[in-house]
């Protein structure tokens, strides 16, 4: 017997593939892309006393958010430095490239976010919101957390 509609997971699964691609071609095309955003988005928008409180904000391994770091340096977006008090610890930091790269992907992201929002009232997407946040619950996710957590008014 066929469902009288697709599962909820599979329709999800399918929007988000389709959504993840639209972000990370509009992130391209500002000269980023979805790790690089929401690194320098976090160290912008977040007092993170070193790396690992990166990697945790950001919700990947220090082992990824190190090779991302790297290629970031290399491409003169960001600093690292050690922590005078504590050797161990790197500090990271924006240089002018990643201020003005922040500022383009930031542009991109809520250009991104209007076109998402087009059609919808505010109303329906508090539903949609109220909505995804079940849909976690019921998988077994965890609230917040999120790399972008705290950026919008209405969320915690």
């Amino acid at each position: 017997m066929r469902p009288a509609r697709a599962p909820v997971g599979l329709h999800l699964a399918q929007a988000t593939r389709v959504i993840s691609r639209a972000f990370d071609d509009a992130l391209a095309a500002a000269g980023g892309s979805v790790p690089i955003w929401l690194v320098l988005l976090n160290i912008k928008t977040q007092q993170l006393a070193n790396q690992r409180e990166l990697a945790e904000a950001v919700g990947i391994r220090e082992a990824t958010l190190t090779h991302h770091l790297n290629a970031m340096e290399a491409d003169g977006l960001i600093t690292r430095h050690r922590h005078e008090a504590n050797r161990r610890i790197h500090v990271v930091r924006l240089t002018d490239a990643g201020e003005a790269a922040f500022l383009r992907l930031r542009d991109a992201a809520i250009a991104f976010d209007q076109q998402l929002r087009h059609g919808f009232g505010e109303a329906e997407l508090a539903a949609l919101g109220d909505v995804l946040d079940r849909l976690s619950s019921n998988a077994g996710g965890a609230d917040g957390g999120l790399p972008w957590a705290g950026l919008a008014e209405d969320r915690p």
